[in-house]
């Protein structure tokens, strides 16, 4: 008689997973700490938690596939880890539900065993500190005492550290007191208490600030663009490695390019131009060649055909492309020669478009110019949300720095994804 039950693969042995178990197991909590996950928990919404596991799934994921690819180490039963993947994170998020409902308990109860705090500054600025806390936070220090930096004396602060039995000095100061707080902060030293300053004295609309050493000097360091970390390490190995892989599996569509071009027009194959690079540097961008030989001198008859705002010239009927031309960039087809700039590390392959130097140069809003803090790419927001029906460089340049602003690995592959169908639709450029 015939089983009712389908035949069932065996599970292999727990040895099989061993390599698994070493690289997830260490990487993971790291990876959920950088994120955020353990931060914040009484007031951090159930659909954060999810992103944040979201975000450290995909970098897990992109971390075995490297040992997959370059270690040759095979994940069996793959099943089995997807299973053990998601029953990991409804473990992570029922643990989370636990803390966050005794956190709440004990902080109502009064049993937290609270640390010692005095605040120091004007009493404007140390409301403000108050209300900018979290719950989470409030719950875990008692308040004992403040300190108008201004109006008491260096002495009077000694006083209170020892009366209180102080174990952190928090200063908010949004107006800077330089000399009155390196006083302050030296009698901490002194006396062995740590000494927090708030350092919003300097009020930046967009910039991320971080500390660094420099000369053995502290720095106070602000960052408009995604600071140098792993994520960003990862990104370049992707795009070396993603460039590589791309080429070989694009070789056929060179080959037809590069006959069809022969075929097509006199001249070279591929069009090199002098692009702008991270920070301005200038770079050699290739495409295959889609135009007329002389089509760079003949844009200055057409500029007055522009049909972009600012800087950028772009032409939706252009009469330098010759047909088989227009075929390439229909199809993207033309942007493929970039992946040797990605490969070089000039390029990335998610960014903001390379723009010519000379239309740089014609950028007469600098804030405009923030799209240079980053690798430009061979895709982007712009490239995604309809290139061909935005004709203002001011929308193009704010879609970058939305981009840079809120840049990370999962932004990128969610932009790669949404590439492919916009080359299948030939979106492509004019």
């Amino acid at each position: 008689m015939q089983s009712l039950w389908p035949n069932l693969y065996p599970i292999p042995g727990f040895g099989r997973f061993w390599w698994l178990v070493a690289v997830i197991a260490p990487f993971t909590p790291i990876i959920l700490e950088s994120r955020g996950f353990y931060d914040d928990i009484l007031r951090k919404t159930p659909a954060q938690s999810l992103r944040q596991l979201a975000g450290t799934a995909l970098r897990v994921t992109v971390l075995v596939g490297l040992c997959e690819i370059f270690l040759r180490w095979n994940v069996e039963a793959r099943s089995v880890v997807v299973v053990g993947s998601l029953l990991g994170a409804a473990l992570l998020l029922l643990r989370e539900q636990v803390v966050r409902s005794i956190m709440k308990r004990q902080a109502l109860l009064g049993h937290v065993n609270k640390e010692r705090v005095l605040l120091a500054g004007q009493p404007a600025d140390m409301d403000a500190m108050l209300s900018s806390m979290t719950d989470e936070q409030r719950a875990e220090m008692e308040v004992v005492g403040r300190f108008d930096i201004m109006a008491a004396s260096k002495e009077q602060l000694v006083d209170l550290l020892h009366e209180k039995a102080v174990s952190r000095v928090i200063f908010a100061v949004k107006h800077a007191h330089f000399a009155r707080i390196e006083e302050a902060v030296q009698a901490c030293e002194t006396e062995g208490v740590e000494a927090w300053l708030s350092a919003d004295f300097f009020q930046t609309a967009i910039a991320r600030p971080t500390f660094d050493v420099l000369g053995g000097k502290l720095m106070l360091v602000f960052h408009t663009a995604p600071a140098a970390s792993w994520s960003l390490w990862v990104k370049d190995v992707l795009d070396r490695v993603g460039a590589a892989l791309l080429i070989l599996a694009t070789s056929p569509l060179w080959l037809a390019a590069a006959i069809g071009i022969k075929l097509s027009s006199p001249g070279p194959i591929f069009f090199a131009q002098s692009r702008a690079g991270r920070s301005g540097r200038s770079f050699r961008m290739f495409k295959f060649r889609t135009m007329c030989t002389n089509a760079e001198a003949q844009q200055r008859q057409l500029e007055q055909n522009n049909q972009m705002s600012g800087p950028v010239f772009k032409l939706k009927h252009d009469p330098r492309i010759f047909v088989f031309g227009k075929w390439l960039r229909r199809l993207s087809i033309d942007e493929l020669p970039q992946l040797i700039n990605v490969l070089r590390g000039e390029m990335s392959l998610v960014g903001p478009r390379p723009l010519p130097m000379y239309e740089i140069q014609k950028i007469e809003k600098h804030a405009q110019r923030r799209r240079l803090s980053v690798k430009p790419g061979l895709t982007c927001l712009w490239q995604v949300m309809g290139r061909n029906t935005i004709n203002s460089f001011e929308d193009w340049v704010a879609l970058d720095l939305r981009y840079i602003d809120n840049w990370s690995l999962w932004l990128d592959a969610r932009i790669l994804v949404r590439t492919i169908p916009a080359v299948l639709k030939g979106a492509g450029a004019h």
